[in-house]
């Protein structure tokens, strides 16, 4: 596991160049981690995936923003536990606890204006990666992390400028 003092020592939650620093590398590591997915996953796997979309969905349309966000956790570090990549899962894992900080401080509560379209997204992710098919599952995660930014830079203009 990648320690929290490697990386935790120089991200600053508060920089918005370190946000978009940090979405850009989850794109990355995102699309990676389902290309690889669409390859390598197992039955249980997917069936872990599949569940965890579910649970995000039940969480937006239930208003239970814990239950979205408990979907939304196990759906990408499922992803990166289906690409059989030891070293993915920790760089999600860490990514994601680090952009989780950056949501504490206030940007962004995950059930903004994208929690519809992420449900969709999650979907189209699932699908790609059931199907086999690693370029889409690849395409499909990193639409979703460019339109959850997207979702963090209107946030962050209404904060500024109302």
């Amino acid at each position: 596991m990648l320690g929290s003092s490697r990386w935790g020592g120089f991200f600053l939650p508060t920089d918005l160049d370190h946000v978009y620093m940090l979405f850009e590398f989850r794109r990355i590591q995102e699309s990676a981690a389902s290309r690889l997915a669409a390859t390598h996953a197992t039955p249980a796997e997917l069936r872990a995936l599949e569940t965890a979309a579910d649970q995000c969905r039940e969480g937006h349309l239930t208003g239970q923003q814990a239950l979205f966000d408990q979907g939304d956790d196990d759906f990408h570090l499922g992803i990166a536990a289906a690409s059989h990549n030891a070293f993915l899962v920790a760089a999600v894992r860490e990514a994601r606890r680090l952009q989780r900080q950056s949501s504490i401080i206030g940007l962004h509560g995950a059930m903004g204006g994208h929690a519809d379209e992420a449900i969709t997204e999650h979907a189209a992710i699932y699908e790609a990666i059931r199907d086999g098919d690693p370029e889409t599952a690849a395409q499909a995660a990193a639409v979703h992390i460019d339109n959850t930014l997207e979702d963090y830079r209107r946030e962050i203009q209404r904060r500024l400028f109302g």
